[in-house]
């Protein structure tokens, strides 16, 4: 059989149904013949509507529903989508593929036509002096000798890394724009050590390998370098017996002697270069900036980093992170601070006296941010009053924000002012996580809601050092230990409600990048005994309760609401506790509906196919799929439930087993049954939509409301089809594991195990792998094979 939904690449949270091997594009030289009859002067008026469509489907590599591309388009750029392109998708066959799928032609797959792939010379970036006394780099002379003396000698281009965690060692860099890397992987960093391990041995061992003829300005040859060492280069220039010569999987350029040049043999010629460019995001309009490029040299090179590709291109655009300590490092974030005003910077002098402090938030373990009057902050309201003189004039949705990444710094409308905030973590393609940088408060947005720096304004509001100064209470007792919801709220209610204080700084801790202080409230300042430390340290604060959580208040603006960690001035209406689980005399919220039931999830009958996505996968006899159809639907749904639970008040919550209720997990909020309680404030859930079993603390539980109950639950417990029940083996079950879980596949249900529950009912069904493009996988027989080559080895 061959599938009747495209398949798709490993999935990633964006849950669009995808084919791997997308249609052949046209030949360039076909594309030529084609627009021969077009004359030069002819301009396509909805050249920007479809350049805007390219930047979205270059996101999605393997493919987009193309009736997925209406919303997609008006959330990205804040534009209504033009209705009529769905129904004459051959208006933008020149800018992407367009597949049919069926006779409807909103059943239709659109790629991103394939765009130009790395160059095979991009090379060296080390400097060379010109005769003229200018300086060029290695990797232009390298460009201009190809281009004078081309070769037969063909290379195949170096294809980024699509699927898996991807590294690169950083070898030089320019600018920021144009930053040689090498990626690390099996395909690239390994075959290339096994290469040169290969000329090694054909060079030293092959008495017939001979020394380059008649050299010339851009032949490709073997170069027997320092350390014994055989390397693949570039010549960029002769001079008598010292060639010049760029090494093009290894990034930099050297003399070496001509009876060190040799004829590179045509087995070398098979992997591409690996010396390849990369630009770092969010340093793109700095890229030239002396100050940005020393401080990115000195963190990068030759060193491996993490790497998050965001956009694949000619030369892709990344984010590196450091992964070697406890905490990963956003390199391109850190790197920024190098542009920092450090005039404007304020640095906290250990015994110093500060008034008219403002405390800004206060977080869940008892730290809090502050603001201290100063030139940083003057020059901050300066900017963004102009920020906001600027906006008056200019429609701002021209500066929505298209492609959010971590540690981006965009501006975002608080109480009727422009404020300015970094990307933290990014939940789904309409909402994230930011911090405001000069309140310390962190919270969940749409995507919708930012807005990018003006150009004209960025080096201005890049320059001012966050505004906002971490600060914990100084001289509490050393055995308080995690801070209690008493405590916390008491902190909260008495320094959110003061306008300001008068602080001290008794430690700097500048590892940790935190402010030991006292606090005072104006007319108890310098009483020490009247400080805030001393009150909340004699205060009955610190016994804990097992069962009693924070509630955290609505915030003021509609736009936003601080997560659970911090709160903000402006939030807090009540310094009250709310218990739940032993409350038994609490009546459960009204907002709850106990017998409201999502509708059962309609399954294909017997024999007939359906599109499936393997969630989860333990062996053959116990496995979770999910309708494919559906995926753009729950996708969907969390993202509502992300932005609703985010926002809303928490509410007491009276916990019972096996009800339903939202519960967060790792920056998602979920559909959950409760299947157990536990006694130190954790709860057994299962995951209704993904048929996982997770452990949570109850402080993390929430009423399910009505408005997410209507979706059927899409997690489907399965059995394989066409193979005995047993007890699997570990290697049995690691081998289906490894050819289903999180897989796009094709199931043909042979029978359905009802229940009264519908995340209780089980099928048995076939499953098939179609993903390749003559040859349908039945796994059953994959994994009956398997079965009869263990029993051989035992």
């Amino acid at each position: 059989i061959k599938s009747p939904f495209p398949q798709g690449d490993q999935m990633d949270g964006l849950l669009y149904p995808a084919k791997k091997i997308p249609p052949m594009a046209k030949s360039d030289t076909e594309q030529e013949k084609a627009s021969e009859n077009v004359t030069s002067s002819k301009v396509d008026p909805f050249s920007d509507f479809k350049q805007k469509v390219v930047n979205i489907l270059l996101k999605y590599s393997s493919g987009l529903w193309a009736n997925a591309l209406p919303k997609l388009y008006q959330d990205t750029y804040q534009v209504k989508f033009p209705e009529d392109i769905l129904n004459n998708l051959e208006l933008l066959s020149d800018v992407c593929i367009v597949d049919y799928v069926s006779e409807v032609p909103r059943k239709a797959i659109l790629y991103a036509k394939p765009q130009r792939r790395i160059d095979e010379n991009l090379n060296v970036t080390e400097k060379v002096q010109r005769h003229d006394g200018g300086k060029a780099t290695a990797e232009q002379q390298c460009e201009e000798a190809k281009d004078q003396y081309p070769e037969n000698i063909t290379v195949p281009p170096l294809i980024i890394p699509s699927e898996g965690s991807v590294s690169v060692m950083v070898l030089e860099l320019k600018n920021t724009n144009e930053v040689l890397i090498r990626y690390v992987g099996k395909d690239y960093s390994s075959a290339q050590e096994q290469m040169e391990d290969d000329m090694k041995a054909y060079y030293s061992q092959n008495s017939t390998a001979s020394l380059a003829q008649s050299l010339t300005v851009g032949q490709l040859v073997a170069v027997h370098a320092e350390e014994d060492a055989w390397l693949r280069a570039r010549i960029i220039s002769v001079e008598d017996n010292r060639i010049k010569v760029c090494y093009v999987d290894h990034g930099f350029s050297e003399f070496v002697e001509s009876n060190s040049v040799y004829k590179l043999q045509k087995q070398f010629n098979s992997l591409p270069f690996q010396a390849a460019k990369c630009k770092l995001a969010g340093l793109e309009v700095f890229c030239d900036d002396p100050v940005l490029v020393k401080t990115v040299e000195s963190q990068t090179c030759s060193k491996i980093f993490a790497v998050e590709i965001l956009e694949k291109s000619d030369i892709p655009l990344l984010i590196l992170y450091d992964t070697s300590g406890e905490d990963d490092i956003n390199i391109n974030a850190t790197c920024l601070k190098a542009l920092y005003d450090k005039s404007l910077a304020l640095h906290l002098q250990v015994d110093a006296l500060y008034t008219n402090v403002r405390v800004t938030s206060v977080f869940s373990d008892g730290s809090l941010y502050c603001q201290v009057p100063s030139k940083g902050l003057s020059r901050l309201s300066e900017i963004l009053q102009k920020l906001e003189d600027y906006f008056h004039y200019k429609q701002t949705s021209d500066f929505n924000v298209s492609l959010p990444f971590c540690g981006k710094i965009c501006l975002f409308p608080s109480k009727g002012k422009w404020a300015r905030v970094e990307i933290r973590i990014i939940h789904t393609r309409r909402a994230l996580d930011v911090q405001f940088m000069d309140t310390g408060t962190v919270a969940t947005v749409k995507v919708s809601e930012l807005r990018e720096i003006p150009p004209q304004f960025l080096r201005e509001v890049i320059a001012i050092p966050p505004q906002a100064i971490k600060c914990c209470l100084a001289d509490l007792p050393p055995n308080t230990g995690m801070w209690t919801p008493d405590a916390v709220l008491w902190l909260r209610d008495t320094v959110m409600n003061c306008p300001e204080f008068s602080m001290k700084v008794v430690k700097q801790d500048d590892s940790k990048g935190i402010a030991h202080v006292y606090l005072f409230a104006p007319e108890n300042f310098p009483d020490m005994d009247h400080s805030v430390n001393r009150q909340i340290k004699n205060a009955d604060l610190w016994k804990h309760q097992k069962d009693v959580f924070l509630s955290v208040s609505p915030s003021g603006t509609s736009s936003t609401k601080v997560t659970s960690d911090a709160v903000s001035a402006q939030q807090l209406t009540s310094g009250r506790l709310e218990k739940s689980v032993s409350d038994s005399a609490r009546e459960p919220s009204s907002a709850v509906s106990t017998t409201d039931m999502p509708p059962p999830l309609p399954l294909s009958k017997t024999g007939e196919l359906m599109d499936v996505y393997v969630s989860v996968a333990c062996h053959p006899g116990h496995f979770i799929v999910q309708p494919w159809k559906e995926l753009h639907n729950l996708e969907a749904l969390m993202e509502e439930m992300i932005l609703y639970y985010s926002r809303a008040e928490e509410k007491p919550v009276n916990i019972e087993k096996n009800k339903l209720y939202a519960a967060k997990i790792e920056n998602q909020w979920y559909r959950v049954i409760i299947k157990g309680i536990l006694r130190n404030g954790f709860l057994s859930v299962y995951e209704l939509d993904y048929g996982k079993h997770e452990f949570v603390s109850i402080e993390k539980v929430q009423p399910l409301m009505d408005t997410f109950r209507k979706l059927p639950f899409q997690a489907i417990t399965a059995q394989l089809a066409g193979v005995k029940s047993q007890q699997w083996s570990e290697e049995a079950s690691i081998v289906f594991r490894n050819l289903v879980e999180k897989k796009p596949l094709v199931a043909q249900i042979q029978a359905v195990n009802e229940s009264t529950n519908s995340w209780d009912r089980k099928i048995v069904t076939f499953l098939v792998d179609t993903s390749l493009p003559d040859t349908d996988i039945w796994i059953h027989d994959f994994v009956s094979q398997s079965l009869v080559e263990f029993s051989k080895d035992d």
